[in-house]
């Protein structure tokens, strides 16, 4: 390989986020000719003024990119460019569904054809050899390799309502899965967390800009969700204790949580967990008095810390890494009660 790893990671990182950041407002402008935007017609919906969509186009643009660049500029170690395919295959399949999707706003696409295009992908990495290995036999793990993919993917889309959200999330997790990673060498994984993170990372603060917003789109948090989801297939966690395989769950806990959480939530209130709401933990928060920047920053400390966690929980010894998803799981049911008694409209 031409220069060190490090060098190139942070060259994956910085021209994901470039191009992502560069191609972010020529996407606005798209939607905006198109006509395409997010209009607030619903009461699920918590912005105020029609958006322009389509920034995941630019999300897109910056993973792949990335890894092209570096595919033209250097020599991928053995094996890596076999996964990378896969994901870019899967994740151009979820980008095009998402799209679809997207195009049809305001009524969009039924979540049944969106799960069935998503487990197709999720096929896709398993026909590469990239599923869940601590689950046997191979077709159960393979089932389980589906729904995880499926969840994830999902998990995303469900978080993006409110600016900044999604997008943080996404490269934080993406942070949290390389340095899970960088330990044992799975390149594939780095190099993927990289581009994840600076695409992520590159159209955040255009989502952030007041007066020139964008919103990702499915297009956006689908595609994020996917490849996040394929990455956590590839890092060894049990090298040092066999508890390390819950790791994945800790570096994307503020996303699984909140699709847990608003779905038990809808479910004890009677209604379809797949019907939008103002459930979201972000939007209690909210209620509670935080300021939708305070919301965006709580959530990213939040994951960050529980990234951190993941990484100490494949370090430690077996006890002391049983003891740590303890003290987390205790911690996480009591915001949840906390959080399911704010009164929402």
């Amino acid at each position: 390989m031409i220069g060190s790893e490090a060098g190139l990671l942070a060259l994956c990182f910085a021209a994901a986020a470039g191009i992502s950041f560069g191609l972010t407002p020529l996407v606005r402008l798209v939607s905006l000719r198109l006509g395409k935007l997010d209009a607030p017609t619903s009461a699920v919906k918590t912005h105020t003024t029609p958006t322009p969509i389509f920034g995941g186009v630019a999300i897109w643009a910056g993973f792949a990119g990335a890894l092209l660049l570096l595919r033209l500029t250097t020599s991928f170690p053995s094996g890596t460019l076999h996964n990378l395919r896969a994901l870019l295959f899967g994740g151009t399949l979820v980008f095009l569904l998402g799209l679809v999707d997207d195009l049809k706003r305001p009524q969009g696409l039924d979540y049944k054809p969106k799960l069935l295009v998503q487990f197709l992908a999720a096929a896709l990495l398993i026909l590469y050899g990239m599923r869940v290995r601590f689950i046997h036999p191979s077709w159960v793990a393979a089932l389980v390799t589906a729904f995880w993919i499926a969840g994830v993917t999902n998990s995303l889309n469900i978080i993006d309502i409110m600016d900044g959200l999604a997008s943080s999330q996404a490269a934080i997790a993406a942070l949290g899965f390389l340095l899970v990673s960088l330990p044992s060498e799975e390149h594939y994984v780095n190099f993927a967390a990289a581009a994840i993170a600076g695409a992520a990372a590159g159209f955040l603060p255009w989502n952030l800009s007041k007066k020139r917003k964008v919103f990702m789109g499915d297009c956006g948090s689908l595609t994020l969700g996917f490849l996040l989801a394929g990455i956590s297939l590839g890092a060894r966690y049990s090298d040092v204790n066999d508890a390390g395989v819950f790791a994945p769950l800790l570096i994307l806990f503020v996303p699984v949580f909140d699709t847990l959480f608003v779905s038990v939530l809808r479910l004890n209130q009677g209604k379809s967990p797949f019907l939008g709401s103002k459930d979201h933990f972000a939007l209690r928060l909210e209620k509670l008095g935080l300021s939708r920047r305070q919301v965006v920053a709580a959530a990213a400390g939040a994951a960050a810390l529980f990234g951190f966690c993941a990484f100490l929980a494949t370090q430690y010894p077996l006890k002391e890494a049983l003891a740590l998803y303890a003290l987390v799981a205790a911690v996480v049911l009591w915001a949840a009660l906390r959080l399911s008694q704010v009164k929402m409209r």
